[in-house]
């Protein structure tokens, strides 16, 4: 499978099919949370070499640093990196709330939320909006990232 913008998908979505490239999955994250989600992007399980480019509105912006080295806990499986120094986004640091199999949650106080989920190859990173309920960002990231799995992606 070819990875970047030209790969164009079919993801559905409040009952309709919608074409998009990878930056469209930050549309569809935001659309089935759009009181909570503000920004996202999608990174490679293997490097986190970056899927969604931080040209859309709505980029969660990670520097090459931050991006390899979450891809690389959930490589390895191992979050102890993000229970010691905490996840680190756009220049912010997150403190890590918990781990659930492929699944990462994190905070920052004043300044909202992180979940983080990996497929096969991929991990989607959410950010929730401060005030907003993370139940719900939690909620779209398992759809996209559910759909990559099933995907073989």
């Amino acid at each position: 499978m070819m990875k970047g913008g030209l790969l164009i998908c079919v993801f559905l979505c409040f009952g309709r099919v919608i074409l998009q490239g990878w930056n469209g999955y930050i549309d569809s994250l935001i659309g089935n949370s759009p009181d909570a989600i503000d920004r996202a992007c999608i990174i490679g399980l293997d490097g986190g070499a970056k899927w969604t480019t931080d040209g859309h509105q709505n980029a969660l912006k990670l520097s090459s640093n931050e991006a390899s080295t979450i891809a690389k806990a959930f490589k390895s499986e191992d979050f102890t990196p993000f229970m010691v120094n905490g996840i680190y986004a756009e220049g912010l640091k997150y403190q890590f709330l918990r781990e659930d199999g492929k699944i990462v949650f994190a905070k920052k106080k004043g300044n909202g939320a992180l979940t983080l989920q990996s497929s096969k190859t991929a991990i989607v990173i959410a950010h929730t909006k401060e005030g907003r309920q993370q139940g719900n960002t939690n909620r779209a990231v398992g759809i996209i990232a559910d759909y990559l799995e099933s995907m073989g992606m």
